[in-house]
């Protein structure tokens, strides 16, 4: 044990990992402290259980189109299993996250750390101090809670994921990834769901037949939406929670979930003693290269606000570690990240949207709306939706959005043309790949609709 180090990682999710492995395998002396569980909000209570809880939920749908291609299914659906199946996944998972971290030398200490001085960070629970050449701040992000009376008896998706039983009924408040993923996994478990959302359509930020093909595919799977609402309080109501909505109507509900958003995790972490800038909303402020105003203190990942997701994490991590201990400096481009919702129906997008488009000189949209395969035999209406975005006459591609079966998958083989600065004529070259819904992307002959001068023609 030692108390003296290169490097002392704060933090032991995936931007913190990735920065204390690589930065050891160059030959850094490396100390990464972590308060809960190794492998942090992804791996223990954010994309790796969510996936597997959408996959659970996503039978339903299967089961009902099976009929049609000539199965007769008799199922049924137990929660404790799946809760104690996805806990021996996810142990399974920070084993590999600690084997990893140990094998170029990183040593784990399971404390609570607080930057004392620019290279000391305390131990709380050990109470001793370690010097440190730099000091990385990768804790993350945490829940945000509204500060209504009651909001005590909701939950987030921290515990979401180990309800002792599934309620009869759930409430989640807003309108982001995590509300429409978690509605989604609720609904299709059975669970009477409502969204309740202050906005007046689910994902704001989202290109707008998205958003509307999304909405319709919550609809169709009985998720009630209530919009322009707000929860003002909650209370009990025996063994349910009675919610209070802004307009003064009150509803009980088995249970209450906030998806209001994520704030930074930096909570007596030392900031401001040690001299870092935060934002007005928390977030460490950094440059290009992950750095603070304090030279020997860097972060990256959620706690710096930039791009809350795992991968961009990971990829600040690494460019950490290349620039500050292996003489590579490396700036990530945050201009074009991928990214997919999974809710039902599922989402991939990249790139501009239909309306910052729009704004960027002449472009064309080609749109395609069209029934899966999966659900051509079966009565099921849904539609899913491609669109692609490109400057006038076959120029450079600036957005690809996809609703339906296999969007994320389908957008992360995207980003790869994308990322090359590829044109409309370079997807036309691509010769199609026949039944596929894949094959919108490079069949597409003429544009939907234009923008010129910033004006809609067509369509």
């Amino acid at each position: 044990m030692s108390n003296s180090y290169d490097l002392v990682v704060i933090g032991a999710g995936s931007g913190g990992v990735r920065a204390a492995r690589m930065a050891a395998s160059y030959g850094a002396n490396v100390a990464i402290i972590e308060e809960f569980r190794v492998g942090g909000t992804c791996v223990i209570r954010g994309c790796v259980p969510k996936k597997l809880y959408v996959y659970a939920s996503r039978f339903r749908d299967l089961f009902d189109v099976a009929p049609s291609f000539g199965w007769t299914v008799d199922a049924s659906f137990d929660w404790p299993t799946l809760v104690a199946n996805k806990e021996m996944e996810i142990t399974r998972l920070e084993a590999a996250y600690v084997a990893n971290l140990e094998k170029p030398g990183v040593e784990i200490i399971r404390d609570r750390a607080v930057i004392a001085d620019p290279h000391t960070v305390h131990l709380v629970g050990q109470d001793r101090d370690l010097s440190a050449r730099y000091i990385l701040v990768a804790t993350g992000g945490r829940p945000f809670i509204p500060a209504i009376p009651g909001a005590e008896l909701g939950i987030t998706s921290n515990e979401a994921f180990d309800l002792p039983a599934l309620p009869h009924s759930i409430l989640i408040e807003g309108g982001g990834y995590i509300a429409v993923e978690f509605a989604t996994i609720f609904a299709g478990l059975g669970v009477h769901t409502t969204i309740v959302y202050r906005g007046d359509c689910v994902l704001r930020s989202f290109d707008d037949d998205m958003r509307r093909g999304l909405e319709a595919g919550l609809i169709d799977r009985g998720i009630k939406l209530i919009y322009q609402t707000t929860i003002a309080a909650l209370s009990r109501d025996g063994a349910d929670i009675a919610a209070t909505f802004s307009d003064g109507v009150t509803a009980p509900y088995g249970a209450v979930m906030f998806a209001t958003g994520r704030s930074a995790n930096v909570d007596g972490l030392g900031l401001q003693a040690a001299g870092v800038t935060q934002h007005a909303n928390g977030a460490v402020a950094v440059d290009a290269f992950s750095k603070t105003a304090v030279p020997s203190i860097y972060a990256v990942g959620d706690v710096t606000g930039r791009a809350a997701l795992t991968p961009v994490a990971i990829r600040e991590g690494w460019y950490f570690a290349e620039t500050v201990f292996n003489n590579n400096p490396l700036a990530v481009d945050h201009s074009q990240i991928p990214t997919a919702v999974f809710a039902e129906p599922e989402m991939g997008v990249i790139g501009l949207t239909e309306s910052e488009a729009a704004t960027h000189g002449d472009v064309d949209v080609y749109l395609s709306r069209f029934r899966p395969m999966m659900n051509t035999l079966s009565s099921r209406t849904e539609r899913m939706i491609i669109k692609l975005i490109t400057q006038r006459d076959g120029g450079k591609v600036l957005g690809v959005h996809i609703l339906g079966p296999g969007a994320g998958e389908m957008i992360q083989l995207v980003a790869i043309p994308m990322g090359m600065g590829a044109s409309k004529s370079d997807f036309d070259r691509a010769m199609a790949l026949h039944p596929s819904a894949a094959e919108e992307l490079v069949t597409f002959k003429t544009p939907s609709y234009t923008y010129r001068n910033g004006q809609k023609i067509g369509g």
